[in-house]
């Protein structure tokens, strides 16, 4: 998501400011590993190589207990996880705790058209292009692997970009990839994401509850009075936020779309300017006498998180917990393919796990690339600058790391069918292996590179 801010170095009277030995080992390293952009992705992959070496392990059968044991929630009359629903720790991970990584996706993406890259028509007019590139080629390639049957309803895995992995290993070659480049690749990746929503929302829904879906829109509408009235009460939005999801589950749309929406609702403006802050400061100054110190440190505090939004607020106290938690829990849960008894010989046969790997590595590469290059070349697009050829072809290589949307789908898609799942994400993990390594090496030549570099003057 987007880059991690250096932390200042801590005072000496802190725990991590301190010199004891347990702050030294253990303290200092994972504050630093997880100030460094890479982080996120590096997590998820150690998680990921824990969960195939634990379904491939004398305890695989323990892993397959874990993730699914069952889980009910009864409440009175209401019973959650009961006949309309059959829940497993799986499921609750997937529907629920990835509820609050498409939050803040959403908060992302509201950020962006707001205040961010995407704000400019001209500067979201190519990674607008080039996502869609990205989107279409990939499932044109998995239909020509597979055209009909059951099979055919993979075809929106290989359309999703995993915006934690590109970016990390992007961020892997350090200050030799500028920032306008990981810009474009943020915000391509984030467009991305949009498409991907949209497909879970439309083509990934089960059937619809009347009832429930009419208990979300009264929900929603309800939070949506809230914010007119400008009631920015967090805890009443968590109560309702959660009402939302609920409905949102049990309706039959995709639980995590109620995450996307009040993401894109969260108010992405500030309340009050640093001006009218500074003004409001000021005017308590000049109260002289008439005003205590406390009342000084407190309206100051009201006045600093007034001045940034409250999606900036939230985004920034759930980025963390989305990246370094809920994700590698995810990938934990849903990484763990058993490669015994011919799986990879079933899986080197597949139609499905080809369809994938080939659209995720070619279909990506070829799909961003050429309309990238097509919309350099129309007149109402800003072309990031450094932008040559071999560094477009790596940062197109790189959007071909699809795992963790990637992942979320093919649980969507073959949910009934464990084979199509396993073969689908087979494909996956290969696919973004060879696409980290590709994309890596054409970047690292790029950034060499004396090929024409494209620029509008625009960042």
């Amino acid at each position: 998501m987007a880059e991690n801010t250096p932390l200042p170095d801590l005072p000496k009277w802190t725990w991590l400011g301190g010199d004891t030995g347990l702050a030294r080992r253990f303290g200092k390293p994972v504050r630093n590993f997880l100030n460094i952009e890479a982080a996120g992705g590096i997590l998820l992959l150690i998680t990921t190589a824990i969960a195939l070496i634990w379904a491939n392990s004398p305890w695989s059968g323990s892993y397959e207990d874990l993730w699914n044991t069952d889980f009910e929630l009864i409440v009175g009359g209401y019973h959650m996880g009961g006949s309309g629903h059959h829940l497993t720790l799986a499921t609750l991970v997937n529907d629920a705790l990835m509820v609050i990584f498409f939050f803040v996706v959403g908060l992302e993406i509201k950020r962006e058209l707001v205040s961010g890259h995407l704000k400019d028509p001209k500067a979201a007019a190519l990674p607008v292009i080039a996502a869609l590139g990205g989107m279409v080629i990939p499932a044109l390639i998995f239909f020509a692997f597979n055209p009909s049957g059951d099979a055919a309803s993979g075809w929106g895995i290989p359309m999703a970009t995993d915006i934690a992995f590109a970016v990390g290993v992007v961020s892997l070659l350090g200050d030799r990839v500028s920032r306008p480049l990981k810009v474009f690749l943020l915000s391509l990746a984030i467009v991305d994401d949009i498409g991907a929503i949209l497909v879970i929302a439309i083509f990934y829904t089960s059937s619809l509850s009347m009832s429930w879906s009419i208990a979300a829109v009264a929900i929603l509408a309800i939070i949506l009075l809230l914010k007119f009235l400008k009631i920015w009460y967090i805890p009443v939005y968590v109560l309702l936020g959660f009402a939302f999801w609920l409905a949102t589950f049990e309706s039959g749309i995709h639980a995590t779309i109620a995450g996307v929406i009040l993401g894109l609702i969260a108010p992405a403006k500030p309340q009050q300017t640093h001006e009218e802050g500074m003004k409001a400061l000021e005017w308590l100054r000049d109260k002289g006498e008439n005003i205590y110190p406390v009342d000084v440190r407190i309206t100051a505090m009201e006045l600093n998180e007034s001045s940034n939004s409250v999606a900036d607020r939230i985004g920034s106290a759930l980025h963390p917990f989305s990246s370094f938690i809920i994700i590698p829990i995810f990938a934990l849960a849903n990484a763990g393919v058993d490669l015994s008894g011919g799986v990879l010989g079933d899986a080197a046969g597949s139609a499905i796990t080809w369809g994938v790997a080939l659209g995720l590595v070619i279909g990506k590469t070829v799909g961003i690339f050429a309309m990238t290059w097509i919309g350099m070349k129309l007149p109402f697009t800003a072309r990031p600058k450094e932008l040559n050829l071999l560094s477009l072809a790596g940062l197109s290589a790189a959007a071909g790391i699809g795992f963790t949307v990637a992942l979320f789908i093919t649980n969507l898609a073959y949910e009934d069918q464990q084979l199509f799942n396993d073969q689908s994400k087979i494909g996956i993990l290969f696919a973004s292996l060879a696409a980290a390594v590709i994309g890596l090496f054409l970047l690292h030549l790029g950034t060499k590179s004396k090929i024409k570099t494209y620029d509008s003057g625009s960042e």
